[in-house]
């Protein structure tokens, strides 16, 4: 399923410029045509198929937002928003770390369940041209914008999803200096919730913790970290997920010593016995190649469904220490 699957139900937009004293809100929903409303669903599915959103859950219910959004309705929906925002608004004013925004706060449908997005749209500068007539002469000029808003083809780096049925969150966030810390104040002191680690982060912890594993006991051999990446690339093809205890049992087989290790590591995070489900590719796609580096300079990357395969490529130790690969059934070179 893709963006097409999705359908807009209601929409509005707030803006929310912490340079000025007070939020613009907007006392009618939004109306848009085609092209924004591609431009919005672009966003809303890449943002849900994306393996940087963290699941969340509300840490009390009875938070002033949990109600609004619990009691949100085609009624007030408009009202409702303004109240979102306005509580935004007012976090964003205390804490001027966080960048100025549009909040597009829109219902939709997706797979038969209502969801509420709320999109905070980042200003980011761009320049254009302007053009004015004074006495019978043009004159073109170059200006700058500054509240530009994300293209169609930028992921945001801020948004909370929340289902409309079980009232279960979704939230991809970036730390801000709040109070002079660094903090995630969207889940932290906008939706109040306790959040999940994403499954990008996740996944970067365990293959994190394998290759400091690995260099620790077998420094660089580079096989080691190859039969690792070959090991859970294979995991993720066949089943679609990592299982963590599975998998450190698959790399350090016959290594309890190591395994324990890596466990440790992971654990530091609660992560030991979960499994990981990533639905992008950018996620998975670093272990879908190995890149080696020699030490005369040249640069090999190997696809590692190739990597097992005999018959395409093979290692060999030689009797001085150095080692040769041979890659066989080349048909064909391209130089790039």
């Amino acid at each position: 399923m893709g963006k097409e699957s999705i359908t807009l139900k209601k929409v509005i937009v707030h803006i929310l410029d912490s340079y000025i004293s007070m939020p613009v809100l907007s006392d009618k929903e939004l109306e848009y045509g085609s092209d924004f409303a591609e431009f919005l669903k672009g966003h809303i599915f890449r943002l849900i198929s994306g393996d940087d959103i963290k699941k969340c859950y509300f840490g009390r219910e009875d938070l002033t937002l949990f109600e609004t959004i619990k009691a949100m309705n085609e009624e007030n929906f408009i009202e409702s928003s303004k109240a979102i925002a306005t509580k935004l608004f007012d976090i964003m004013k205390e804490n001027g770390d966080i960048p100025p925004a549009d909040l597009v706060v829109c219902v939709y449908n997706y797979c038969d369940r209502d969801n509420l997005a709320l999109l905070k749209m980042n200003y980011k500068s761009s320049y254009t041209h302007s053009t004015a007539s004074a006495e019978g002469a043009n004159n073109n000029d170059i200006i700058k914008y500054k509240a530009i808003l994300p293209s169609e083809g930028q992921k945001l780096n801020e948004a909370v999803i929340v289902d409309l049925q079980d009232f279960s969150v979704r939230i991809i966030e970036k730390k801000y200096d709040i109070n002079g810390k660094k903090d995630f104040y969207l889940s932290n002191k906008f939706i109040g919730c306790v959040a999940e680690m994403s499954q990008k982060t996740k996944m970067n912890i365990v293959t994190k913790a394998v290759e400091q594993v690995n260099k620790k006991y077998f420094e660089d051999d580079f096989d080691k970290q190859m039969q690792a990446k070959s090991i859970i690339s294979k995991e993720i093809e066949d089943k679609g997920c990592i299982v963590v205890n599975e998998v450190a049992e698959k790399i350090f087989m016959g290594d309890p010593e190591l395994k324990e290790e890596f466990t440790e590591k992971v654990d530091r995070y609660n992560i030991a016995n979960d499994t990981i489900i990533p639905q992008s590719k950018t996620t998975t796609r670093k272990l879908e190649k190995q890149h080696l580096t020699l030490d005369s300079g040249i640069e090999i990357k190997i696809p590692m469904e190739l990597y097992n395969e005999q018959d395409s490529i093979e290692f060999i130790t030689n009797e001085d220490g150095t080692m040769s690969m041979i890659i066989r059934n080349i048909n064909n070179i391209v130089s790039k």
